[in-house]
């Protein structure tokens, strides 16, 4: 009998009836190690993110999501406003910076 029939019906032919209760402990077991490996240090990795964007400042280096490579000029509730080149100046959305490429003062 293959894995899948296992799974869905239960026991093997002629098994001593675990079948179902290790089905199910199986797709725990599944469910944890993909927390683990999967989600908890998805989780993490957005927290130093955050963690990164609130602690910019007026004059660092940073690199947006497109690649954009820049200097902060201005810093807004909900964006940033990002130097490229000298009096060329874009605003983006602070979700879309997610590097500091130096750390700068004034």
């Amino acid at each position: 009998m293959n894995v899948l029939g296992i799974l869905l019906d239960g026991a093997p032919a002629g098994g001593s009836g675990f079948g179902s209760m290790s089905s199910i402990l199986m797709i725990v077991l599944l469910f944890v190690v993909m927390y683990f490996f999967m989600i908890r240090p998805q989780q993490k990795k957005q927290k130093e993110i955050q963690k990164m964007r609130e602690a910019l400042k007026v004059g660092d280096k940073v690199i947006t999501s497109g690649g954009v490579y820049g200097k902060l000029k201005e810093i807004n509730d909900s964006s940033y406003t990002v130097e490229i080149a000298e009096n060329t100046r874009i605003k983006v959305d602070k979700a879309s910076v997610f590097a500091v490429t130096e750390q700068s003062s004034k």
